[in-house]
């Protein structure tokens, strides 16, 4: 049971990624994708700080240890992790970029039967691959509009980013699974701790790297574009990452990564709502994706 409630939290935490990555991309067009990070990681760990103290939580004995590796899981997946991906989203594309994160799910499998030992089943492992390869058929289909703004010295570093963003997210995910299965943290004290961390670092790049501070009272004088980030970061921040940190403490850490990264097949149906066209390129590499899941899925029947 606890298998099932990992991975369905997993996959909702996909779908409301998918929808909430729509408003993330109109809101980059006004603001730096690092300031958009920071932003919905200060109003997530005050709202899921405030949740916590309403279901009154009490703090379970948790060493220094364990704090330390939550500590370095945050830094590693949510500000070097998100940095880099967001880095490479400006070099290679969103699609490219999408395209590399699908391999998390395997070196996520990878590092947690090294270090948790965790064995998954043949057929899920070839679930994973179905997945992460109907994903990657998605995102990876040219466009010419994307083509004509990439700068071809720009590929190979941006290429090495999005590895990079796979890798820390893959580790973040194991290194915060250690934890959780050995202690009685929650999926919101947990991820406050690898928050406030990851915030501070983003906040010290950004004010190493700002090169004009005007844009934040653009940001206090515009109040859609504040709404926006509310929304974005309510749903893409605070209740996807509660979800995750839920998936994370009881499902295996390949399963996991495996089902987040099919947010860019839910986004499919959210695009042809808003009137966009979706090619049969997109449609094939949908259904294979939703089969790989299926796979995964029977793991726990």
């Amino acid at each position: 049971m606890n298998a099932i409630l990992g991975a369905s939290a997993a996959l909702f935490t996909a779908i409301f990624w998918a929808f909430s990555s729509m408003l993330f991309e109109e809101i980059t067009r006004k603001i730096s994708s690092a300031r958009l990070n920071f932003y919905k990681g200060i109003l997530a760990t005050i709202l899921l700080s405030l949740t916590s103290l309403i279901m009154r939580e009490t703090i379970p004995n948790v060493t220094i240890n364990e704090i330390i590796v939550l500590i370095v899981s945050g830094i590693i997946g949510i500000a070097v992790g998100d940095t880099t991906y967001f880095r490479a989203v400006q070099m290679i594309g969103a699609r490219r970029a999408l395209a590399l994160l699908t391999l998390a799910p395997p070196l996520a499998a990878l590092i947690s039967l090294f270090f948790l030992g965790e064995k998954l089943p043949v057929q899920t492992w070839f679930g994973i691959i179905l997945t992460a390869g109907g994903v990657m058929w998605v995102v990876t289909e040219n466009s010419r509009e994307e083509e004509s703004v990439i700068v071809k010295q720009h590929i190979l570093p941006g290429i090495t980013l999005g590895v990079v963003s796979a890798f820390c997210q893959a580790a973040g995910v194991v290194m915060t699974r250690s934890v959780l299965i050995e202690t009685n943290l929650s999926a919101l004290q947990s991820t406050v701790i690898r928050l406030v961390p990851a915030l501070a670092l983003l906040a010290m790049l950004i004010k190493l790297f700002s090169k004009n501070r005007i844009k934040t009272n653009k940001v206090t004088h515009d109040k859609r574009l504040i709404g926006l980030i509310f929304l974005s970061s309510f749903i893409g921040a605070y209740f996807c990452l509660w979800l995750q940190q839920i998936a994370i403490a009881n499902a295996p850490a390949g399963i996991v990564q495996t089902l987040i990264s099919t947010s860019p097949i839910f986004i499919l149906p959210m695009l042809a709502i808003r009137g966009e066209k979706i090619s049969f390129r997109a449609i094939v590499g949908a259904i294979v994706a939703i089969f790989g899941i299926t796979l995964v899925f029977q793991l726990f029947g």
